[in-house]
């Protein structure tokens, strides 16, 4: 692949589906002098000096950004104060906080909103301290990637949601399928939903999505488009190649799906809120599903990438990434927190302890994953996926009447006549 691979419902989905746009009072910012430490002068650990710093986050992130800063706090002189803000409110907030010069020292976003608020210039450059990271090549490279800017890098991974194939086991077994066995391609994943929709239990489906959902799909079928070794997006992020023959072969196998009945009722117009409901519920056989849910499963799922259609397995390494802003006048001690953030300390005894995947494919298999096969294969995987990198990637393909939800909807329950045009009108968009 050419591209760097990048507890409730509600949770699930605002990480995912980023609602808003990027307000105006962006547009004419620049990046700011930053901090009284020059970046070059940083210490690789950073400064602990007792400073207080201020964090923002979205609300789905909150567990583990709570969990974050006060093991921070706990080992630390630095003490970081932590703001929680509602999804909805959190782009408005960012902007008018950027117009003003009133960022935090350190603010997440979603990743799907990173490449342009680093073109914007609302977070410092942290090339030189990433670089000084021995552990740099095994960081999630696709958060990585969304935050670079000609030549430079300006985010960490804050906290991953992939997307991974799960399966209920019960159901498999009833419907003859062998439950500790993973489909191996779309084409067996297909084969699986509609044996467990043949056994003709009442309210159970074989597989389920969110039809008109652009950030559910995406989040799901992007991963087996390159699992089949093509791309969802030229690398810079600006043409759609979703009108290929590996895509429109994704997109088929679904309509065969849709047409068989196989998907779950209501998956026409599921917006997001409860796409994955169903199958918490123990009433879907298999679908692509959040990792970031796992924990709260009480039936036992099978877990594994997303295949592609030959076989090999991808996810979409969703999730927050995390930086320095521009208004920040604590650099050094807010570079403190982030490399802190990465160290093995944090990825493994507050992440992956509390059940998190961890941003470092170097520790995947940790002491807590490895209590739980399905927790390092989730870790392993992340490796192996992607995250898109495209200034406007929220118009094209989340917002409400996106092109991209266009495409599918057609694609999967009409005749996918228009296939060709909706591709063409995400390039314009992106292209913009």
């Amino acid at each position: 692949m050419t591209q760097p691979r990048r507890r409730t419902v509600l949770r699930t989905m605002t990480s995912i589906v980023a609602a808003g746009v990027l307000v105006g009072s962006l547009a004419g910012c620049a990046a700011g002098s930053g901090g009284t430490t020059a970046p070059e002068d940083i210490p690789a650990e950073g400064i602990d000096d007792g400073s207080t710093l201020t964090l923002w986050t979205r609300a789905p992130m909150e567990r583990q950004a709570k969990l974050l800063v006060e093991a921070y706090n706990a080992s630390h002189e630095n003490q970081v104060e932590l703001t929680v803000v509602p999804n909805d409110d959190y782009v408005a907030k960012v902007g008018a906080a950027a117009g003003s010069g009133g960022l935090p020292d350190l603010f997440a976003a979603d990743i799907v909103y990173v490449p342009n608020w680093v073109e914007q210039g609302l977070f410092q450059d942290i090339t030189a301290q990433i670089d000084q990271l021995d552990y740099k090549a095994d960081i999630n490279q696709g958060h990585l990637s969304a935050g670079t800017y000609e030549g430079g890098e300006y985010v960490l991974p804050f906290v991953l949601d992939l997307s991974m194939l799960m399966w209920n086991k019960e159901l498999f077994t009833e419907a003859g399928l062998d439950p500790e066995k993973a489909p191996a391609t779309l084409e067996e994943f297909a084969e699986a939903a509609k044996a467990v929709q043949a056994l003709g239990k009442d309210g159970v489906s074989g597989t389920s999505t969110g039809l008109n959902c652009g950030g559910c799909l995406l989040f799901t079928w992007f991963p087996t488009i390159w699992a089949s070794g093509a791309e969802v997006l030229n690398p810079e992020g600006t043409e759609s190649l979703l009108a290929s023959d590996t895509a429109k072969d994704v997109y088929s196998i679904w309509q065969d799906l849709y047409e068989a009945g196989a998907i779950a009722p209501g998956s026409e117009e599921e917006t997001g809120a409860t796409w994955v409901a169903q199958f918490q519920e123990g009433n879907v056989g298999i679908m692509p599903y959040p990792a970031t849910l796992l924990s709260g499963l009480e039936f036992d799922a099978g877990v594994a990438g997303l295949p592609g259609l030959e076989g090999g397995a991808s996810t979409f390494a969703g999730g927050d990434g995390i930086g320095i802003s521009k208004d920040s006048k604590l650099s050094a001690q807010a570079w403190n927190f982030l490399q802190w953030m990465m160290s093995e300390d944090a990825q493994v005894e507050v992440l992956a302890k509390d059940g998190n995947a961890v941003s470092r494919v170097d520790l995947a298999n940790n002491e807590y994953a490895a209590a739980d096969p399905r927790l390092v294969t989730i870790n392993e995987v992340a490796g192996e996926g992607s995250t898109p990198v495209a200034i406007n990637f929220q118009q094209a393909f989340n917002a409400p009447g996106s092109p991209w939800l266009a495409l599918v909807r057609g694609a999967v329950m009409g005749d996918g006549a228009e296939i060709d045009s909706d591709n063409d009108e995400i390039t314009a968009i992106l292209g913009q």
